[in-house]
């Protein structure tokens, strides 16, 4: 694709840009913990390439100039930086709203304290509600002691605390128990995310996908606990895909509220856009973020509706899902254009349920875990 003069879409649409408010900052692509369901990218980006504390604070203040009102400093593992406090005092400086996600491991109490004023918020992912669980998953020994523990300090420190809970099929049925845990941690949120198969989710798609009896039964434990704990605490929940009837509104809508900015510097309107061939990707230390995020020919690909094929063009939904993912639609019709196969409308879609179905029914328990190679450790 070539740089337009002026905004316009994969069609040459002309598209209305407007202001993003959120930025998912990776710092790292490190982790101790080697999740199968990571969304990071299966290359994991090299050491050498992470952008500096320094390129950080940067980065904020270009942000908060653009518009952002808030950052999540997430990775990988954020804790694995050791310059985790410093970037975390010039987002504080740039005047964002702070959210750190972490898995916990390679936080100590003195580390948290540091953190404390320079941190609004903490989001801590649960792996299971138990050792055994949680540690097999995470394919990390001893994680769940480790988060209790990081649990409890961010509760004697003050910092409010989201549970992000990912469920999937060896998990879901466990759902209730996961609810109660955050509750009894004191969190004002828990965030009941499914699995979603892109990255390293995709390479274990038949031990994770959850039957479509299990997504129907936490729909239904969701909704219980948002009355319960309506004004106590926050039930937010990601639904399973595959099992659903129209897509999710991917991004709120592709380049419209977010854009994320990975270790090495390259600025994305999601997680997974780099699995579309085709669209050309910035980095942030060639262009500033007001021009990729203005004029970026990746983020203006598709930008509002005009671009949507049929049925989606003509669909009454087409302002609500905005077509649903890209990501989705690359994967399965290797079409970044085509209608979202997890919309029932999609010709791809009776394919998709099939294949959920066949996955959700194996017995098959391996996992491929999350790795970084030797290589790029250094």
């Amino acid at each position: 694709m070539t740089q337009q003069t002026s905004p316009h879409d994969i069609r040459g649409n002309p598209v209305r840009v407007g202001l993003p408010m959120a930025m998912l900052a990776e710092l790292t692509h490190r982790c101790p913990l080697a999740c199968p369901y990571c969304s990071n990218p299966v290359e994991l980006a090299r050491v050498s390439t992470e952008l500096t504390a320094a390129e950080w604070g940067d980065i904020f203040r270009q942000a908060a100039d653009l518009g952002v009102l808030q950052v999540h400093l997430s990775g990988g593992e954020p804790a694995s930086r050791r310059d985790l406090t410093e970037i975390a005092a010039s987002a504080r400086d740039a005047g964002l709203y702070v959210n750190l996600i972490t898995s916990g491991i390679g936080l100590t109490e003195a580390r948290l304290r540091e953190l404390d004023g320079l941190v609004d918020h903490v989001q801590l992912s649960l792996q299971g509600i138990d050792a055994e669980m949680a540690d097999w998953i995470s394919g990390y020994g001893g994680s769940f002691a480790r988060k209790m523990q990081v649990a409890e300090w961010i509760g004697q420190i003050g910092f409010p605390l989201t549970l992000n809970a990912v469920v999937h099929r060896q998990n879901l049925d466990r759902l209730p128990e996961m609810i109660d845990l955050a509750e009894r941690l004191g969190c004002r949120r828990i965030e009941v995310a499914t699995v979603q198969f892109h990255g390293w989710a995709d390479l274990n798609r038949r031990p994770l996908m959850p039957t479509r009896e299990q997504a129907q039964r936490a729909r239904e434990v969701v909704n219980q606990a948002r009355h319960r704990l309506r004004g106590r605490m926050v039930v937010d929940y990601v639904p399973a895909d595959h099992h659903a009837t129209f897509p999710k509104s991917c991004m709120g809508g592709w380049g419209s509220t977010g854009l994320n900015i990975a270790p090495d510097g390259i600025v994305l309107p999601c997680h997974a856009a780099q699995t579309i061939k085709g669209l050309e990707f910035q980095n942030i230390r060639d262009a500033k973020l007001t021009e990729i995020w203005h004029n970026g020919p990746a983020f203006n690909a598709f930008r509002g509706t005009a671009w949507l094929p049929e049925p989606c063009a003509s669909c009454e939904r087409r302002e609500i899902d905005h077509g649903g993912c890209r990501c989705q639609a690359m994967a399965m019709a290797n079409d970044p254009m085509a209608t979202d196969p997890v919309c029932s409308r999609s010709p791809f879609n009776a394919r998709l349920r099939a294949e959920a179905e066949a996955d959700a029914a194996s017995d098959d328990v391996a996992l491929v875990y999350r790795r970084m190679s030797r290589e790029k450790r250094t």
